[in-house]
């Protein structure tokens, strides 16, 4: 029988835990659509959205697994991008973010960092990169992808309100925080990243080479 990685039973346990709080938490948010910490959250919407990050490595790994034949689960990447989802449902059914002031600013960082982490990861399972061009993507991808998130936020919250420069002054501090989280999961990635080594020479070509020496 083969071992027990104790570190990926340790990420499914995670993985299963956290989709297991997440559709809870978005129950109990729907249970209760009239508390204040729910008011004015766009919850429904969080409800339609939000499972799909619980489903979105799982179907990317059967697709990959499909093209390529078999791959390891990436139980470490599941957790990582379930992970914000639930801190912020987490965040709204404990009010934190109407009774914390640092929570939202927290969160903005924390969260990418978390999702930039998830690329990393992925990232790391792949072709070896040099260790800058680890950290950029990771922060190129994060950066992209709070840019998204705050769009989306103006179009669901922002059109409808008149708080133009409060929100836009709040839009420009999160991208910051977004960009910083994503930078720091990449500068974390990069240095947990082997450096690139130089290919080793293929065996078949070496006995090739040696073979056509000896006929010479």
């Amino acid at each position: 029988m083969a071992p027990v990685n104790r570190a990926t039973t340790w990420w499914a346990a995670l993985s299963l835990a956290m989709k297991a709080a997440l559709a809870g938490l978005l129950l109990f948010a729907l249970a209760h659509p009239h508390w204040d910490r729910f008011a004015a959250k766009a919850m429904g919407i969080r409800a339609m959205t939000y499972p799909l990050a619980a489903v979105l490595v799982p179907v990317i790994w059967l697709i990959v697994r499909r093209l390529r034949g078999s791959a390891r689960y990436p139980w470490d990447v599941d957790a990582l991008v379930v992970a914000p989802f639930v801190i912020d449902v987490a965040g709204n059914a404990a009010n934190l973010y109407d009774t914390l002031t640092w929570f939202d600013d927290f969160c903005h960082f924390a969260n990418w960092a978390l999702v930039s982490a998830a690329f990393g990861t992925a990232l790391r399972r792949g072709p070896v990169l040099p260790r800058w061009m680890a950290a950029f993507a990771c922060a190129g991808f994060g950066a992209i992808a709070a840019i998204l998130w705050e769009l989306a936020e103006y179009a669901t919250f922002i059109m409808n309100t008149n708080e133009v420069i409060g929100i836009y002054r709040d839009t420009i501090g999160d991208e910051v925080l977004g960009l910083s989280g994503a930078t720091f999961a990449g500068v974390l990635v990069a240095a947990l990243r082997p450096a690139q080594s130089s290919p080793e020479p293929d065996a078949a070509d070496g006995g090739q080479a040696l073979g056509s020496n000896s006929q010479k």
